[in-house]
């Protein structure tokens, strides 16, 4: 699913980073990614995916 339509950043791209580039926050999220900087819709949900996935994947490591 498209989180931010303005650039196509995908819930998948922002899971995928918070793996690989250890992103933890939508500042994180920016300097990677495009998102926010046009509308700002997505951010919310942005935000939410980050928190609910690495919450997730924490509770996974422990």
């Amino acid at each position: 699913m498209f989180v931010c339509l303005c650039h196509g950043v995908s819930d998948k791209t922002i899971r995928k980073l918070v793996v690989e580039e250890g992103i933890t926050d939508i500042r994180g999220l920016k300097k990677c990614t495009a998102l926010g900087s046009q509308c700002g819709k997505c951010v919310r949900p942005a935000k939410e995916i980050i928190n609910e996935f690495a919450k997730d994947l924490f509770k996974q490591a422990s």
